[in-house]
């Protein structure tokens, strides 16, 4: 009997995790990045009690990988430090088992890289078209030979090309109207606690303690699409400079970055849902099967997801009379569609919260947070946090 054949095309967090998952139930993987080498430099990524639980199911211990360091509390702020609501971590880790974990991506995805077999990650292996509606898929790579598989994990990100190969009559990309600016920085003396994100009038800033101990900083502000500044440290100076302790301090620390490390891209999800996320022999997962706005921190959480539940899904590696791969891809589309689009869905409003511009609506916003019961607010993620289960 020969081994089943997958090839991932994209080497982030959704990517690795799915050649992770298939090499644990005995497949061969080739993860084909595009990009020459891995990333140096990046932004941090929440990985929720759901996420944990999904890599948890493939050997994967986040903490283990990353660091353990955990914020003690959680909550959002106004721009003027008062507290709207806040959540003890321990709180979370008694109600979901775990406590939620945030660390830089390049420590995750070095984690996952190196749970791969020798040579089944390649860098600078741009994917051009996949055929996969045959008894075999056929994976075309720029300058280099073709690659024959059982399945094609489409892990290429929010502007995937394979979705558009595959989906042309979708509608694609929807701008949430906002920019964001992301970037890490290191302020032990400034004992930042608590995992916070601080709403103004449209404009917000988040500021995650990380697992390793440095600082995940965030921004977001409404700006037409394309939207760019000279120098993203003074355009984020201008926009937060006389917000709350520690928003000041730690502009000082971005003021000392190179301006290349603070990372700016617009905000996209995803129009409307894909009728399936399978075609052929190619399953989709992550940004390029559901695109959704950050305000849950659940795109690399439901990444993850999605990745161990199509793993779960397909048959052991061996090939052994008939092929289960069609009946499996149409099974995790039934498994996974739904959530996926709820999810999305929700992000996108809870995003319309917390960009409020108007002076009333935005009072009334915060108000309505402050008067909500912490225990509440909690018991509304029970989905979310609570919702990963391997099925069958």
């Amino acid at each position: 009997m020969s081994q089943r054949h997958a090839v991932v095309v994209g080497a982030g967090i959704g990517g690795l995790t799915a050649a992770v998952a298939l090499h644990c139930r005995g497949w061969q993987v080739t993860v084909c990045e595009r990009a020459p080498e891995p990333p140096v430099t990046g932004a941090g990524i929440g990985l929720a009690p759901n996420a944990l639980r999904a890599l948890d199911a493939v050997g994967v211990d986040a903490a283990r990988a990353a660091g353990g360091h955990v914020p003690a509390t959680m909550g959002a702020r106004r721009s003027d430090g008062r507290w709207l609501t806040r959540t003890a971590t321990a709180d979370m880790a008694a109600r979901y088992g775990v406590a939620p974990l945030a660390v830089p991506r390049t420590a995750l995805t070095t984690a996952l890289a190196g749970a791969l077999p020798p040579r089944a990650l390649r860098y600078g292996a741009a994917v051009t078209a996949v055929d996969g509606d045959a008894g075999r898929a056929v994976v075309r790579t720029a300058g280099g030979p073709d690659l024959s598989a059982d399945l094609v994990v489409a892990a290429d990100g929010i502007h995937s090309p394979l979705r558009r190969a595959h989906f042309p009559d979708h509608p694609g990309l929807h701008y949430l109207g906002e920019t964001a600016w992301r970037t890490i920085v290191d302020a032990p003396e400034l004992r930042v606690a608590a995992m916070s994100e601080t709403w103004g009038r449209g404009e917000r800033f988040g500021l995650t303690p990380l697992s390793d101990g440095r600082l995940y900083l965030y921004a977001t502000a409404p700006a037409p699409a394309g939207t760019r500044s000279a120098d993203p440290r003074a355009e984020l100076r201008r926009r937060f400079g006389t917000w709350h302790d520690p928003i000041p301090a730690l502009l000082d620390r971005i003021d000392r970055l190179d301006p290349a490390d603070v990372l700016q891209n617009d905000l996209y999800d995803l129009a409307a849902p894909l009728p399936r996320l399978h075609h052929g022999r190619i399953a989709w997962l992550g940004d390029a099967a559901h695109a959704m706005a950050p305000n849950l921190g659940q795109g690399g959480c439901q990444a993850i997801e999605d990745a161990v539940v199509l793993a779960h899904l397909l048959p052991v590696g061996a090939v052994d009379g008939a092929d289960p791969v069609p009946a499996a891809l149409a099974a995790y589309t039934a498994a996974r569609l739904a959530r996926t689009d709820a999810v999305r869905v929700r992000a996108r409003r809870v995003g319309r919260l917390g960009a409020l511009r108007n002076p009333l609506a935005a009072a009334a916003r915060d108000l309505a947070v402050r008067a909500a019961p912490a225990r509440l607010a909690l018991r509304g993620m029970d989905d979310l946090f609570d919702g990963f289960r391997l099925p069958g």
